[in-house]
């Protein structure tokens, strides 16, 4: 087993709690699922916000999954004019098998930060 650091974003359309917490759900279900994690060997979240987004903490999303003891992290991102708006990042720290190939999920706008890894 190694530990490996999975990346993923998404972008919502407001400013709005319901909207942040679903997003982020799809999110982080979406990299669940590709990468075969179950909470167990998951070791910490990270999840960033671009400034725009007040309304809620996308990492209350992970605990309405069910995921009572990972270590979560939230932090805005660096205002920059250029960059992506209405944006949430995550970075997840998780154990995989070493020949286990690893998928980075990019949804909505948020594909633009990485058009290489767009599936």
């Amino acid at each position: 087993m190694r530990l490996y650091g999975i990346r993923g974003a998404t972008t919502v359309c407001n400013n709005d709690s319901d909207e942040i917490i679903q997003n982020t759900t799809v999110l982080l279900q979406t990299i669940i699922d590709k990468n075969k994690l179950s909470e167990e060997n998951v070791v910490s979240i990270i999840i960033t916000t671009t400034p725009d987004l007040t309304a809620e903490f996308p990492a209350k999303a992970c605990r309405l999954m069910g995921w009572k003891n990972t270590a979560l992290l939230g932090a805005v991102e660096a205002d920059v004019p250029h960059g992506v708006t209405y944006c949430i990042r995550v970075l997840v720290h998780a154990y995989l098998e070493d020949a286990q190939k690893v998928t980075h999920v990019y949804l909505n706008e948020a594909k633009a930060l990485r058009p290489d890894l767009v599936v």
